[in-house]
């Protein structure tokens, strides 16, 4: 299993951040692979040989975007961005499955999730829309 909480998933050619066609911000690359594990029809998509971003803000509509400024929007997702959603009942741990009131309400969920990470044990690539590591969406 690889370390998907790494900073350097991506060993592509294409640019880091790239500007979301929608709101104007800039955002992180997103993989194909992780995509797919996310649209509604994953065996329609046509990745293009381009970088892919996700945009996180919970005011767009648009989930991922490519450099081409093709755009994914929450309608075409199956899965519940919780950065996108402003409810206690949002993912914030799409691995273990921790909603945002369980880690406000239980500190040691945290703690948990980051021994879980340094085991290795995490499937962030797959499981977290952004394809991050979900320790930085706990709430402060």
């Amino acid at each position: 299993m690889s370390d998907c909480c790494s900073t350097s998933c991506s060993t592509t050619a294409f640019p880091k951040r790239h500007v979301c066609p929608s709101n104007g911000k800039e955002y992180g690359f997103v993989s194909p692979e992780t995509i797919k594990h996310h649209i509604k029809a994953p065996w329609a998509w046509v990745a293009k040989d381009q970088g892919y971003y996700f945009c996180s803000d919970p005011d767009c509509s648009v989930v991922y975007f490519g450099q081409d400024n093709s755009v994914i929007e929450k309608a075409s997702v199956r899965t519940e961005v919780g950065v996108k959603e402003n409810s206690d009942g949002s993912l914030v741990c799409y691995c273990y499955g921790v909603t945002r009131a369980e880690a406000k309400s239980n500190s040691s969920i945290r703690q948990f999730v980051i021994e879980e990470t340094r085991q290795n044990h995490c499937a962030c690539e797959s499981r977290n829309p952004s394809g991050r590591c979900c320790l930085g969406e706990f709430p402060k």
